[in-house]
């Protein structure tokens, strides 16, 4: 159990990579990459030079040293792949006199609403985030970058003898999305299309809060960039993808693997199986299976769901319809139990059962009535550790949700 929670998550690894990095890798002789919480990439030309995409705030000074020695001109355009603050954070650093900011369709308002939305989703990120990103001193500020020209679906940049094609590929993770495809090389940068770990589940409603992705979009755009053909591939993270036959393979996995998702998550709803029902019963065929490091397949079980049914669960009734949640009655539930300590101890039966979120469920009941009961944070610390040990430590969300989980109880408990 502790070296499971001892080990970071590959996601975690992946953001923090860029550290100790001393130069740009040359993916070829005219890519650069420079490792951050997203990778920035720089494409030289004969007539000056491209970024597409630029990091953090706090990485960017960085990424522009090391891509300085491998610069032919100046800086003609900057691409952003999406309206995450991790892919346009370093911008400010990047700019030069007379470089022009790209991004896709909808990038203003979906950067909007992700910065205006920061007093909802800042704690949110935080409690998953703040141990991979903690610094000796606080974080920069993240900037508020207009771009000066958005893409349609479809725009062509020729520079230096390279043609670029900006094509809009909606919900990658975000609704304003691009590809850049480099149709003579064969290369094409994805940034986040397919989340953060190649070859692995898309997360398509994150915990920490964001929009929810439509799994029918994912498999369009998906398709798209199959039928590009590319020999390279370069992601948001993590090293690029190299080989026509290999990205074909790996593509029709990923859509294979999505596929089986959403089909099971149909087929389960028309014989009226329950979505927590699904969600418990999911397994991946081994021929198809994918990585889980950032979305899980159980989590795309209840996302496309409500995709197709919406926020409504029959089976929760009546009071699904209103604003009174079902914490409201738990200091009731408790006082009819015989208090907090008596839940706590049934709670304390299910864990040694082997059943830790059967012993959550009343736990939760139980911290509702007496927040600082001491035998009920006792049982859901060890609940929380049991699931950790049980869920690999390979997803960073789960790890890190049940690490903050685990971290929370024996605060109160000191």
């Amino acid at each position: 159990m502790n070296e499971i929670a001892d080990n970071k998550p590959k996601l975690a690894e992946m953001v923090r990579s860029g550290d100790a990095q001393t130069e740009a890798v040359a993916i070829t002789p005219f890519i650069f990459m420079s490792r951050d919480a997203s990778n920035a990439y720089l494409v030289t030309t004969s007539d000056g030079d491209l970024a597409i995409n630029t990091g953090m705030p706090d990485g960017a000074e960085r990424s522009v040293a090391l891509f300085k020695p491998h610069r032919t001109g100046p800086l003609r355009h900057i691409i952003l792949t999406q309206s995450h603050a991790d892919h346009f954070g370093g911008v400010p650093e990047f700019l030069e006199e007379g470089t022009t900011i790209i991004a896709g369709p909808g990038y203003i308002e979906a950067r909007d609403d992700m910065l205006g939305l920061r007093p909802f989703t800042g704690a949110r990120t935080f409690r998953l985030w703040g141990a991979t990103f903690k610094r000796d001193k606080p974080l920069k500020p993240v900037p508020d970058v207009t771009p000066d020209i958005l893409v349609g679906q479809e725009m062509t940049l020729d520079v230096g003898g390279r043609t670029f094609v900006l094509i809009h590929a909606p919900e990658g993770e975000t609704e304003d999305n691009i590809l850049v495809w480099m149709p003579r090389e064969k290369i094409v940068f994805t940034g986040n299309t397919f989340g953060p770990v190649w070859l692995s589940m898309p997360f398509l409603n994150t915990i920490r809060g964001d929009k929810p992705r439509r799994v029918r979009t994912y498999l369009e755009t998906l398709a798209r960039v199959r039928s590009l053909g590319a020999e390279i591939l370069i992601t948001g993270h993590g090293e690029p993808i190299v080989g026509k036959d290999r990205i074909r393979a790996d593509l029709d996995r990923m859509e294979a693997a999505v596929r089986y998702v959403r089909d099971y998550t149909l087929e389960g709803m028309k014989a009226g199986k329950t979505v927590h029902e699904l969600m418990h019963e999911f397994a991946f065929p081994d021929d198809i299976r994918i990585g889980e490091f950032h979305g899980k397949a159980s989590w795309a079980v209840k996302s496309i769901w409500r995709e197709y049914s919406g926020w409504f669960h029959y089976e929760d009734g009546t009071t699904e319809l209103y604003g009174v949640p079902r914490s409201a009655v738990h200091a009731d539930l408790a006082e009819l139990a015989g208090g907090a300590a008596k839940l706590a101890a049934r709670a304390g039966e299910k864990l040694a059962a082997g059943k830790p979120l059967e012993a959550l469920h009343l736990i939760d009941v139980a911290l509702g009535a007496e927040p600082g009961q001491r035998d009920a944070l006792l049982v859901k610390r060890d609940a929380c550790r049991l699931l950790l040990e049980r869920s690999g430590g390979q997803n960073f969300s789960e790890t890190m949700w049940l690490r903050a989980e685990i971290a929370d109880a024996e605060a109160l408990l000191a």
